[in-house]
């Protein structure tokens, strides 16, 4: 009998980890497990993301370098400033707000060429089985998904297509099953016709009619020249070991920085507060560096790994104390998101992220298809002067950034997090907690957390604390000039993180979030 081997799954929706460890159970790679549960967490989240959004891979084999993939969206040909000459910026909602291309799908595709490198590959009818019975035969609302509800219905309910996600014309309610038979009809016809159907097939025809309809500038010709892009990753080397995220147009840096210059500054603390402190300090100087620099590749004013050089660093370090909070006048970026880890019988890891940016994205529902269109562009500004300014066939800001490190004693761990604005500090804070500190990874999960800055459609800029954190480092933060407020505990607002690691000798451990409805899955195969 061959020898077994340990496997690893967690997603912040317990049905779509399910499915991602049925899939390692059938002997299928971690980058199948990952397209599979995709799949079942655009049914189960679909306030979060789907196949009308984007995402980006962080794919590590043994041994090797991870590859990146970024499969987010272009503005469309036709989104260009004269397009909104009428607006004072681009919409939050509606039509004019869905003018980037939906990358997911053409991800999926682009990490399965890698996977069918590894081994054969499982048939898109088995990674869709489970994610088109779920949603033909329908969900179980999710108090995640109410909230979502709740907050978007007297923006999005008036819109005839949207009546989807309303019951009865009303907002959802917790424990109601949710039908989404059109979107099932679409995972069964991409399961036949093939994936590239999304983008040069029956799906992206109807798909570029339904959005023209709705008033969106995309057209057919933007999903016929639409490709994911195989990406090398940002990496930085610290005393724990090197770690790796996803250059521009995402945040990927600013995550990197955070750690990389608390490796150089975690010794001058040594209380919970004094880490909490210094971790948000990383994160000013983080963000102001992102700020300045990341937008579209091609327009990025100096190469994002220079930021990473230990000559930048220690001139950011200058402006960390661990007595004195910096003032903090930044506007953030909000987002939300999925992510998703896997870890398959071979060791081959995969950190994933997907989105619509907004709950329920720009709103629009194609109705042919069932798919939420994502609005991702309206990170791009109408100001000329801004480095996020509007131009066709480039890409917006993009908050998304799956992490991924090979750790010095030989760990792999594969993290993230949604949360838009929250996700660079919510690596940071289960990282450091885990990997300097030595807190299991459920516990450093699960822990208060902090946010600071906006995020979830908050218009304030300040440092938010989870009540159990504010309790034993709050007085602490304050004294040191925070400008603090607390939060109940457990808050969704502060993301749904989760983690997948390896050791040397094969042994896989996974966590979920509590504040999430997920699960993390471990198993021999």
């Amino acid at each position: 009998m061959s020898e077994k081997h340990n496997v690893g799954f967690t997603a912040p929706h317990f049905a779509a980890s399910q499915v991602g460890l049925n899939i390692l159970e059938k002997g299928g790679t971690a980058i199948e497990a990952m397209v599979a549960a995709a799949a079942s967490i655009a049914v189960e989240y679909p306030h979060m993301n789907g196949m009308g959004g984007d995402g980006f891979w962080l794919i590590s084999e043994p041994g090797k370098a991870p590859i990146g993939i970024d499969a987010s969206g272009v503005a469309a040909l036709g989104a260009t400033p004269e397009f909104y000459k009428d607006e004072s910026a681009i919409p939050s909602r509606g039509g004019k707000s869905a003018l980037t291309m939906a990358g997911a799908v053409a991800g999926w595709n682009e990490a399965l060429k890698i996977s069918h490198q590894w081994q054969d590959g499982l048939s898109l009818n088995t990674l869709f089985d489970t994610a088109i019975s779920q949603a033909n035969w329908g969900i179980e609302v999710t108090q995640s998904l109410v909230d979502a509800s709740n907050k978007t219905f007297d923006d999005l309910a008036g819109d005839p297509n949207f009546d989807q996600f309303l019951i009865k014309g009303k907002a959802l309610k917790k424990g109601k099953i949710l039908k989404l038979t059109a979107l099932s009809k679409t995972l069964s016809h991409l399961a036949k016709a093939g994936l590239d159907d999304f983008y040069h097939g029956e799906l992206a025809s109807k798909l570029a009619t339904d959005l023209e309809a709705a008033g969106s500038p995309i057209r057919i010709e933007d999903f016929n020249q639409y490709k994911a892009q195989i990406v090398e990753p940002l990496s930085v080397t610290t005393s724990k070991g090197t770690l790796y995220n996803l250059p521009a147009p995402t945040q990927g840096v600013a995550s990197l920085i955070i750690l990389a210059l608390y490796d150089k500054v975690q010794h001058l603390g040594s209380t919970d507060a004094d880490m909490v402190h210094l971790l948000i300090e990383c994160t000013k100087q983080a963000f102001i560096a992102r700020n300045a620099n990341v937008t579209d590749p091609s327009r990025t004013p100096v190469d994002l790994s220079s930021l990473l050089t230990d000559e930048s660093l220690d001139e950011m370090v200058k402006h960390i104390s661990v007595e004195k909070a910096q003032p903090w006048p930044h506007v953030a970026k909000p987002g939300d998101t999925i992510w998703m880890g896997a870890c398959d019988s071979e060791g081959r890891m995969v950190s994933y992220i997907q989105s619509l940016y907004w709950e329920f994205g720009s709103g629009i529902v194609s109705p042919q298809t069932g798919i939420v269109w994502n609005n991702r562009g309206t990170s791009f500004s109408l100001d000329p002067n801004s480095n996020q300014y509007l131009k066709p066939g480039l890409k917006p800001f993009h908050t998304l950034n799956p992490a991924f490190a090979d750790l010095a004693d030989g760990r792999r761990m594969s993290y993230g997090t949604m949360g838009g604005e929250g996700q660079p500090q919510t690596q940071a804070a289960l990282f450091a907690r885990h990997i300097y500190h030595n807190q299991p990874i459920d516990k450093a999960i699960a822990l208060g957390r902090w946010l600071l800055g906006r995020t979830w459609g908050d218009e304030s800029n300040n440092l938010k604390a989870e009540r159990d954190l504010a309790e034993y480092v709050g007085e602490s933060l304050i004294a040191r000039g925070h400008d603090m407020v607390t939060v109940d505990p457990c808050n969704e607002l502060m993301g749904h993180a989760g983690a997948v690691i390896r050791t040397p000798t094969g042994t896989v451990s996974a966590a979920s979030d509590p504040r999430s409805d997920g699960k993390a899955f471990t198993d021999k195969v």
